[in-house]
């Protein structure tokens, strides 16, 4: 079953460790099985208050999004964006 991993920035703290951040994640997609949905796109907040922005990435499963996640390549790149920057990340499997 489809699971999505959904990013929301909150805060920017160093706008500069996100850069870092932005200029190697895609890397740490190569040999996973994934599907960039949105990322950063225009938004419309219809309750609540406005994040920065949001990035939803698509997985074939929650193992497959798991093995992405947790693997070394991008926790050694999610270091940059921890740094960076205020983030919610939520992992939802599909119907």
């Amino acid at each position: 079953m489809a699971t999505y991993i959904v990013f929301t920035r909150e805060s920017t703290q160093d706008q500069g460790e996100l850069d870092i951040y932005q200029s190697k994640v895609g890397e740490t997609f190569k040999g996973h099985p994934v599907k960039i949905l949105a990322a950063y796109g225009p938004q419309q907040i219809l309750e609540g208050d406005a994040p920065q922005g949001v990035v939803i990435v698509e997985f074939p499963s929650t193992a497959a999004a798991r093995a992405w996640y947790d693997s070394p390549a991008y926790q050694e790149v999610a270091q940059h964006r921890f740094k960076g920057a205020r983030y919610r990340a939520v992992l939802v499997e599909g119907l």
